[in-house]
């Protein structure tokens, strides 16, 4: 998920994407907002425990896509640092949760 917080009186923009690994298709955006949709966006992820990235740049691109649209190719990289990078995070609390809680 990318959003982007703004200086006063501009509002907060987010957007959040999917990607299925496995499936052939590039990552594609399931939510997109302004202002309170933008901010239950981003709380809805931070209680599912998602990963939210700040990047102004990327979400100014992402949120002139629909719903459902998948990203274009030229941010590809861009969006697989960022699925990397949590993909590691995940693994390496993955790994801290599996362990006993004498060992952590």
């Amino acid at each position: 998920m990318a959003t982007r917080r703004r200086s006063s009186p501009e509002i907060q923009q987010a957007v959040a994407l999917k990607y299925e690994a496995g499936e052939n298709g590039a990552p594609e955006v399931v939510a997109s907002g302004r202002g309170r949709i933008a901010e239950q966006i981003i709380a809805l992820a931070k209680a599912h425990g998602i990963y939210v990235k700040q990047d102004p740049e990327l979400v100014e691109v992402l949120s002139r896509l629909d719903i459902g649209d998948a990203i274009p190719p030229e941010l590809y990289a861009v969006v697989a640092e960022i699925l990397a990078f949590v993909y590691r995070v995940n693994a390496k609390r993955d790994l801290h949760n599996s362990l006993p809680p004498s060992s952590r």
